[in-house]
């Protein structure tokens, strides 16, 4: 386990899980919303995923622990039973550092971070609120949904999804004049390719492309840009986005409940092509509930083809715009936090 400390005095709100961008999002959003109210609570995460790089310079928190948790659903025979071991072992220290701050409250985002506090809110009689950012529940949320004060969910309860402020001042979008690739800020190679497949007929359409390629592509996004002459704004991370996505008349992405509800945020009509490898299709079930709302546009990655981008960029989109401004819920963060009874 490793531990560190801030000079706040000690909160009675833990915050826990991640694992994943998505969850990290929502616990920043949770965070920060606690942080208005003079509230720094208190971070139990894991040494695996990416909760270190996110938290671990952060003062948000009055204090962070990452303790050695690590996955369980794709486990098999010994591999799983010693998970689970681990996880049951790792409860208990958690249990005790939910009683050494006094927590009564603990807020989770899922992901198998969570797992040991969220059980030992359980053990130790805490009120557990869970937000489950999917519309195909994950396993450790389906298992712990029962014992939860409150559950959130926007896909099946319309609560509000906790995006920042700045995603919510978009336009409506009509013609497609400008172009962004999503491919996440660790890459997403379909996406990528798909991008670079497009760019020449693009560039005959007088179509501007931006396109994030995350770190692990960049260079052979670079090559491919320069060495075709053609004009893109390509970059690995920015952490201004959202500057970018205002550009932007049409998005293709994967379709993570974080990054989908930013776009609903903005208005931005998007064409979803979700990670097929996604735990119980989660990314296919997010991007149908906008698809189903003629709010976007859905493909399976081994079905997109020029001729389904093509026809969509001969599109008015503006319908498809405004049925994503009637989905923007804002205040998402404050929401929750509110139904957690927090002064």
């Amino acid at each position: 386990m490793h531990k560190l400390k801030t000079k706040n005095s000690t909160p009675n709100i833990a915050i826990t899980g991640g694992g994943t961008g998505g969850h990290l999002r929502v616990a920043k959003a949770i965070k920060d919303e606690l942080n208005k109210r003079g509230i720094k609570p208190i971070f139990i995460g894991s040494t695996s995923g990416q909760d270190k790089e996110w938290f671990m310079k952060d003062d948000g928190f009055s204090e962070k622990y990452f303790l050695d948790s690590k996955g369980v659903v794709n486990k098999k025979g010994l591999n799983k039973i010693a998970s689970l071991s681990n996880i049951i072992k790792l409860s208990f220290e958690a249990k005790k550092i939910l009683k050494k701050h006094n927590i009564n409250k603990v807020f989770s985002v899922g992901g198998f971070s969570a797992a040991p506090a969220s059980f030992a809110a359980i053990l130790g009689k805490k009120e557990l609120f869970i937000h489950e950012q999917n519309a195909h529940i994950g396993s450790l949320n389906r298992l712990l949904k029962p014992f939860s004060k409150r559950f959130f969910n926007t896909f099946f309860y319309n609560d509000p999804y906790p995006i920042e402020d700045i995603f919510f001042k978009g336009r409506i979008r009509k013609r497609v004049k400008t172009i962004i690739f999503l491919g996440g800020s660790q890459g997403a190679s379909f996406i990528n390719n798909l991008a670079l497949n497009l760019a020449s007929d693009l560039q005959k359409r007088e179509i501007k492309i931006i396109h994030q390629c995350g770190k692990k592509d960049y260079k052979k996004v670079k090559e491919f840009y320069e060495k075709n002459y053609i004009d893109a704004d390509f970059f690995d991370f920015d952490k201004n986005l959202i500057e970018k996505i205002k550009k932007a008349d049409l998005a293709i992405s994967r379709a993570g409940a974080s990054t989908l509800f930013e776009l609903v945020a903005n208005n931005l009509p998007t064409i979803y092509i979700p990670y097929p490898y996604a735990a119980g299709e989660h990314q296919f079930y997010n991007a149908k509930f906008l698809k189903d709302k003629k709010a976007s546009f859905l493909f399976r990655q081994n079905e997109i083809k020029k001729e389904n981008i093509f026809d969509i960029l001969s599109l008015d989109l503006e319908e498809y715009s405004k049925n994503l401004n009637k989905l923007a819920l804002k205040n998402g963060a404050k929401y929750i936090v509110d139904e957690m009874r927090v002064n």
